[in-house]
């Protein structure tokens, strides 16, 4: 049994945000039920390729990107600008705890599907928006990417290398840090609120904004300009307050070193073979190495061209100081500490019995993360969920699909 066994959500978000909130509650136990749109769906479930292949090699219509978002879910698809898909979706928020959106400011509203309309008929309810700006302020109404958060909310102002150096300027993140952090924190809202209910037996409404989130996680960098009032540039792979912690050249590719404090330079110096280095008085304490950043950067760049990373690696590794590898994607599924900690889930896929997703990094020991659905096809679970939930018959469903109310897997 999950943490949230018990617990029924109904997902009406799609992209990423919303979604990896949704699957993260289905990780840890909850019933999702996810509504998706007629004959699209999630608006991933395009964003290909790659999109998986079936057992017998051929291509099929599920993208990798909905894929690593909507594991644990059942699929419902309804189109909800009906009058009677919406209908479906007042009942079936009579029968969850959690309700997921990521629409346009006012837009579920208008479909008699607010917060406001569905805590009438659920006091229970908790109802969890998840917009780019949030529900307040003067862009409100203005639609939230993912892309443009990182830029407006500071990030790619600090991520990137130099503008004086090769390749310098601003540079969004690999994935879509503002998406899936704002989905983390609208988890730990929903689980404050489902604790919360225990206590008072009533639902709330839970505003969460990417834009709020991308400043949030501004981490160090944001107190740093609060403290000094300094506007933090771009480091590339350096670090704003430590020195050194970055990423360094060797004879054959980059490894990293994240040199924390002061004793660990000094055993840092020692291992890479320059003792003295702590007694000079530029580096003998992190603020000074911050100060003389470019010296003792320049130095240590020059001296590791010697050797190569597995060298440095394995001659650092026991003065007790991180050092590692870069690895590639590849590389680091392959990683055997990722093998042992079961981050590689084999999860049969009704089209392919070998199909593999990334773990939830949870580690809960009394009641551990559990995998029951694969990501579902659009529609999968439509008949299923009306019949069980909503007590409706053979005939009426198939009533609802010939008009186009809902729609059945094909």
């Amino acid at each position: 049994m999950g943490a949230l066994a018990g617990v029924r959500v109904l997902d009406m978000s799609r992209v990423l945000a919303g979604p990896w909130c949704g699957q993260l509650l289905a990780d840890l136990g909850a019933e999702v039920i996810k509504i998706e749109r007629p004959v699209h769906g999630d608006d991933t479930r395009g964003w290909g390729p790659p999109y998986m292949n079936d057992d017998n090699g051929n291509k099929t219509k599920e993208s990798s990107y909905y894929m690593s978002a909507n594991r644990g879910k059942q699929s419902v698809s309804v189109n909800i600008a009906s009058p009677e898909g919406q209908e479906l979706i007042r009942k079936l928020a009579c029968e969850v705890d959690v309700l997921i959106e990521n629409y346009k400011v006012g837009d579920l509203a208008k479909y008699g599907l607010g917060y406001d309309d569905l805590a009438k008929l659920n006091p229970r309810l908790i109802y969890c928006s998840i917009t780019g700006f949030g529900q307040t302020g003067p862009r409100a109404t203005e639609p939230g990417y993912d892309f443009i958060i990182q830029g407006l909310g500071g990030l790619m102002s600090i991520t990137g290398e130099r503008d004086d150096l090769p390749g310098g300027g601003p540079q969004k993140a690999g994935v879509a840090v503002a998406d899936l952090m704002t989905g983390m924190y609208a988890t730990v809202g929903i689980e404050a609120a489902l604790y919360s209910r225990e206590k008072t037996g009533k639902g709330q409404y839970i505003d969460v904004a990417l834009l709020d989130t991308q400043v949030a996680m501004l981490a160090n960098q944001g107190m740093n300009y609060l403290t000094s009032n300094k506007v933090p540039g771009r480091y590339g792979n350096a670090h704003a307050n430590i020195v050194p912690y970055q990423v360094f050249r060797a004879s054959d590719r980059d490894f990293i070193i994240a040199c924390g404090n002061d004793s660990q330079f000094v055993s840092l110096s020692k291992a890479i073979g320059l003792p003295d280095l702590p007694q000079d008085p530029r580096f003998t304490t992190n603020a000074a190495r911050v100060e003389h950043r470019t010296e003792i950067v320049e130095l240590l760049s020059k001296h590791f061209l010697s050797k190569t990373a597995d060298e440095w690696v394995a001659a650092i590794y026991p003065a007790k100081v991180p050092v590692g590898a870069i690895n590639d994607v590849g590389q680091a599924m392959a990683e055997p500490q990722i093998e042992a900690r079961g981050m590689k889930v084999n999860m049969p896929h009704p089209l392919r019995t070998d199909y593999t997703m990334v773990g939830c990094p949870l580690k809960l020991s009394g009641t551990p993360i559990t995998y029951e659905l694969t990501p579902p096809r659009l529609g999968e679970h439509t008949k299923d969920v009306l019949k069980r939930h909503l007590g409706l018959s053979d005939e009426k469903i198939a009533e609802l699909e010939s008009q186009g109310i809902i729609e059945l897997l094909k």
